[in-house]
């Protein structure tokens, strides 16, 4: 089992950052890939980072060097510093970590809302 929880969530005008954390716990020695997701009311969960154990970064499109994804082994914790923030980057943000099987885990999610 591992339990992922997110903090760092909030309300920030545009053009504005935040920086949002992931703390896992648990069997986090089976976590390989971890990832940033998003989601707005009536539409789907989003990509937004991932990093895997060794470092390797993929973001999406819409990240456009923005977001600057990390992770620290030790503290078992990964980051997502977000700059440059505008009123589509409002959503529900999400903590996912992932076993070498397959298998995911999800965070509760923390709310960031971006006003213009």
């Amino acid at each position: 089992q591992v339990q992922l929880v997110e903090s760092g969530g909030g309300l920030v005008q545009a053009g504005g950052s935040l920086r949002l954390s992931c703390a896992a716990s648990g069997s986090i020695f089976s976590i390989n890939t971890m990832g940033w997701y998003r989601q707005t009311p009536g539409k789907q969960r989003e990509l937004v980072a991932t990093i895997t154990r060794e470092g390797t970064i993929t973001y999406a499109i819409f990240v456009k060097g923005r977001f600057t994804i990390s992770r620290d082994n030790a503290k078992n914790t990964m980051y997502l510093q977000m700059n440059s923030l505008n009123p589509e980057d409002t959503a529900v943000y999400y903590c996912k970590g992932e076993l070498s099987t397959g298998l995911g885990y999800w965070g509760q999610g923390t709310q960031v809302t971006v006003s213009s």
